[in-house]
């Protein structure tokens, strides 16, 4: 008899240890395992549209085949005169990364952006998307002429 006994105790002992049980605590916790993420420079979570033009005065834009390298130095002169303070060239800032940028936009909608931001943010659902992403960072009007606007636009070309 002492034995069955026993032999139940050392079963239920072993039965007892077999199952971890976790305790859900309230709160937060922190994981410091890293995960692998593959990152690509540019991140926006807001869709590819080329066909969308925008708001503002520029309706339709043709670029040449070859780069303007007269106006790609007068863009990249505004560009880092005025626009590095919120855009890097490859890399998400207070902006989006403009490298690649017309595999995204169309060049209509890029210069209808710089010419007239506010109107793009009222009222382009692309903006808006693009405003919301870049936690409500309002692109500025840096009143440029169309002409300055074109000569950014042939910079963007060249990234």
């Amino acid at each position: 008899m002492k034995q069955v006994f026993l032999l139940l105790c050392l079963g239920a002992f072993i039965l007892s240890c077999g199952g971890k049980k976790e305790e859900k605590k309230d709160g937060f916790e922190v994981s410091r395992t890293k995960t692998e993420e593959k990152k690509t420079e540019v991140s926006e979570g807001v869709p590819v549209d080329l066909e969308n033009k925008g708001i503002g005065p520029i309706e339709n834009l043709e670029f040449g085949e070859e780069i303007d390298t007269e106006m790609a130095a007068r863009g990249e002169a505004q560009f880092n005169a005025i626009c590095v303070a919120c855009h890097m060239v490859d890399q998400r800032m207070i902006g989006p990364a403009m490298k690649g940028v017309y595999e995204r936009r169309s060049p209509e909608w890029v210069m209808n952006m710089i010419l007239n931001p506010d109107g793009m943010l009222r009222e382009d659902p692309i903006a808006k998307a693009l405003l919301k992403e870049y936690n409500n960072a309002i692109m500025l009007n840096q009143n440029l002429t169309e002409e300055e606007a074109r000569d950014l636009a042939e910079y963007l070309r060249t990234l």
